[in-house]
């Protein structure tokens, strides 16, 4: 098996795109002269002013609607991808894009983990043939930093060749690091000069974990160029050029679903029940938040209170089990409280709460679910993978430890239910990875769980290896996710503390089969969340997370209650509803299209767009700063002034229509002809680069409008059949069913808040006597994908007298937002395409923002 990488997915190339624009201007030093300094080091150079920089993110920000910067932020510049969506694959696509536009040649991936590390090297390993594909095998290399091969510093620091180094932080942060060394075989050189010399480009891979005084300082001794950083949940943002949000992700499908299997004890009332939920310290003094058995006017309930030191919880309580138990002590440094019977009770665990029965039936859903998913997707070639999180590893790794042997006992009673599980072999099923998070030593330790873990991805997923339930602690938070974890359960013996978005982050990434593609378009890709706390309590955390990083307005609908999932039924006799017959025979057509471009035309608007191009000349800045030392902050930098002077210096020229032909896809006649009839040509010679890419980027543009404005669609004889529709698997909480409900279904589903109040303004609308929300089947073809609209729509016309008018048959797309424009690009042109579709098919069609803008 081997993994199938897609290498046009819109998303991605913009994270791409964005990253090269900024250093739009920089001059190709691979294509002009090559510098070497006297020891043989080949660096990095940049050529291009901060003010530069600084306007090309202005206009990056702009295109990618985020706030713009006022000024640069340092040298650091933030990518936000959404876990799951191939963060990692994008910065090794984009540091072969920098080579191929710039020729910058040393990098160094900076990873805060061992884990992360090995996935780096996985995916490096994976790639390779793909990436030499796009890029007409170009030359690279790439290795781990090993203390003990030092030669590979001495060939990264001197190769001409594209060079990609990937370190730990942990490796090079400490004085005591043979990185920091001086060292004999280096001719006493310490391995980080010759790495500094080199001017390296830093990609920091979730530098959230690399924010603190000492890893700042590590980082700036290795005088990097700039430093790209990404991450999915970045801690502080510097100067941020691309966001890929959880909303994003959600609604273009990027990952699976999420939905939360929650296991809770419910209305036991009959024991002493304590949980610790928090330690207060304070200048009032130590007190605990707790939670207890409380007696109500007509029942007991579980109720949160505060308590310092002497309370009795009798009197609290009012319940006779608490009778003789008094809160004897509070430590706020150890985050316990003590009982007056001896018990002490962390923050976060509980007292009485039967917590070996809850994870006995976490782990047997968890089982269940593996095995019911397992069934469903065997048919599609998708192995299927559930990870456990446990916080004691005992638990697991000894014999009689309490989740393994409850493991043993649910897998061996639950296999019986499913055929295909009969034969399995308990013990050749599951597989546990246990080293500490930041540990090189203790990870090697069990060399054959780390390499199938850890290494081995292709055959973790191949249905020959018998491995399916991985478990595991705080090791695989970040950096290790596997695309067809479908399950994750929570076992933890207090509610988990890792944030949700991390854990939820190891199971996101959509599946792949056994022939190692991506399958995008299944019905089950979703993740379930078997945790350990109830439903509520871990969306509201998981919303929390959301809201702290983006604000109330988009945080993305919440994962649905599993044990919520119901089948929406079609209404019986549907297709003989003389509303719903005339609706689909006049939407229902299908089209083909053809595109009528105007070429003399497109030449022209070409022509006439590069002519009022300016190239900025090259220059030299000077700048002055001055110096002063002290105690405390030692050398600080004060910014005097500066100055530029022209480059007076003849440049190579390139191949111009070869590279402006590669980059657009056109033929060199073409280039030829519109390069032919331009008055500015002499640009190229103030500078190459920004010429050649100003006039690729003017005639992409001008090419992809063009594209859009000359579609034509013809109608088929052909249309999509009603037999298409089926029942639908959702989730109540979903699902809007107490209204007069005007669909073919018994009800409608949402997928966002703004979709939820349409659907039922929907519904009280007297004018409207019928909708319904198109499937995902019913799409229209354009040049750039396919597009499937939102809803079509019976529109009711009645005069003064209420006497009906006419009635209008529609088809409507949602956005809700404030401003049409403020879509992307590519979804304003499918929109555009969508119009042309219905204009030929004789459909009214439009895009609004809310249901006032219907007609």
């Amino acid at each position: 098996m081997k993994f199938k990488f897609d290498g046009n997915l819109d998303y991605q190339l913009e994270a791409i795109k964005s990253v090269i624009t900024l250093f739009r201007g920089q001059k190709n030093t691979t294509k002009s002269f090559l510098f070497i300094a006297e020891n043989g080091i080949v660096p990095n150079e940049l050529g291009i002013s901060k003010k530069i920089i600084l306007d090309n993110l202005k206009a990056i920000q702009k295109e990618n609607n985020i706030n713009e910067s006022e000024k640069l932020e340092g040298d650091d510049f933030s990518i936000e991808m959404e876990t799951g969506t191939g963060k990692t694959y994008v910065y090794l696509r984009t540091i072969l894009e920098l080579n191929r536009e710039y020729g910058f040649k040393k990098f160094i991936i900076i990873v805060p983990s061992v884990a992360i590390r090995e996935g780096v090297l996985k995916t490096l390993e994976i790639t390779k043939q793909h990436l030499k594909q796009i890029y007409d095998n170009i030359p690279y290399n790439f290795c781990e930093y090993d203390s003990n091969q030092l030669s590979r510093i001495r060939q990264f620091s001197r190769n001409n060749n594209i060079e990609i180094l990937v370190m730990t932080l942990d490796s090079f942060n400490k004085d005591t690091n043979i990185m920091n060394q001086n060292i004999d075989r280096l001719s006493g050189q310490k391995p980080i000069d010759l790495v500094s010399q080199t001017r390296p480009i830093l990609i920091l891979d979730e530098p959230q974990n690399m924010e603190s005084d000492k890893s700042k300082e590590a980082l700036k001794k290795l005088n990097p160029l700039f430093k790209l950083r990404y991450s999915a949940t970045h801690r502080n943002y510097y100067n941020l050029i691309y966001r890929l949000t959880p909303v994003d992700a959600y609604n273009k499908g990027l990952v699976k679903k999420i939905e939360v299997l929650s296991v809770v004890k419910e209305d036991d009332f009959n024991n002493v029940y304590i949980k610790c939920l928090d330690i207060i310290s304070d200048d009032r003094g130590i007190r605990a938040k707790i939670e207890i058995n409380q007696k109500q006017k007509s029942r007991y309930k579980a109720k949160s209170i505060i308590v310092k030191q002497g309370d009795d919880l009798f009197k609290k309580s009012e319940n006779n089990e608490y009778k003789g138990i008094i809160i004897a002590g509070i430590h706020a440094g150890y985050g316990h409280l003590k009982l007056s019977n001896g018990i002490i009770i962390k923050k976060g665990e509980d007292f009485g709460g039967d917590k070996k029965e809850l994870m006995r039936i976490q782990i047997k859903h968890t089982i269940e679910e593996h095995f019911r998913k397992q069934e469903i997707l065997k048919p599609f070639k998708i192995k299927v993978l559930s990870l456990f999180f446990i916080d004691r590893v005992s638990n697991y790794t000894e014999k009689e430890g309490f989740i393994r042997k409850a493991f043993t006992e649910e897998f061996e009673k639950i296999k019986l239910k499913f055929p295909a599980a009969k034969g399995l072999e308990v013990n050749k099923v599951h597989n546990g990875y246990f080293s500490n998070y930041k540990s090189e030593s203790g990870m090697e330790t069990d060399k054959k769980a780390f390499d199938l873990i850890m290494r081995d991805k292709e055959k973790l997923l191949s249905f020959e290896e018998p491995t399916q339930f991985i478990f595991s602690h705080s090791a695989l938070r970040e950096g290790w996710d596997n695309p067809n974890v479908f399950n994750i359960c929570t076992l933890n013996e207090t509610i988990s503390e890792m944030r949700k978005r991390q854990e939820i982050g190891r199971g996101v990434r959509l599946p792949v089969n056994q022939e190692g593609d991506r399958i995008t378009d299944l019905d089950f890709n979703i993740l379930t969340v078997i945790a350990n706390e109830s439903y509520s309590d871990y969306v509201s955390t998981l919303q929390k997370e959301y809201i702290d990083e983006y604000g109330d307005l988009i945080a993305p609908p919440k994962p649905a209650n599993a044990r919520n999932r119901k089948i929406l039924k079609l209404k019986k006799g549907f297709k003989l509803n003389p509303e719903f017959k005339e609706l689909w025979q006049r939407i229902s057509k299908k089209t083909i299209y053809s595109v009528d471009i105007n070429v003399p035309e497109l030449l022209k608007e070409c022509i006439e767009e590069i002519n009022k191009l300016t190239i900025n000349t090259i220059r030299i800045r000077v700048e002055k700063v001055s110096l002063s030392i002290n105690d405390k902050e030692g050398i600080k930098i004060q910014f005097v002034g500066d100055e530029a002077e022209e480059l007076n210096k003849d440049f190579g020229i390139p191949d111009l229509i070869e590279r402006v032909s590669s980059e657009t896809y056109l033929t060199r006649n073409t280039i030829y002809e519109i390069l032919s009839r331009i008055h500015n040509l002499s640009l190229i010679f103030k500078n190459p680069q920004e010429f050649t890419q100003s006039v690729s980027l003017i005639i992409n543009e001008k090419l992809k409008e063009f594209l859009i404005n000359g579609i034509k669609y013809l109608e088929l004889k052909e249309s999509w059949q009603m037999e298409l529709f089926e029942d639908l698997e959702a989730y109540e909480d979903y699902i809007i069913t107490d209204y007069n409900n005007k669909t073919v279904y018994e009800g409608t589903i949402w997928d966002s808040n703004g979709e939820k109040e349409f659907a039922k303004q929907l519904e009280d609308d007297n004018k409207i006597k019928m909708f319904v929300k198109l499937p995902p089947w019913f799409i229209v073809k354009t040049p750039i994908g396919e597009y499937n609209p939102d809803w079509a729509i019976v529109f009711e016309e009645k005069d003064l007298q209420g006497q009906i008018k006419d009635k209008l048959y529609l088809v409507r797309e949602t956005k809700f937002v404030d401003n049409l424009h403020n879509l992307r690009y590519s979804e304003q042109h499918k929109i555009k395409c969508a119009e042309e579709h219905f204009k030929t098919i004789n459909v009214n069609f439009k895009t609004i923002k809310n249901f006032q803008e219907i007609i």
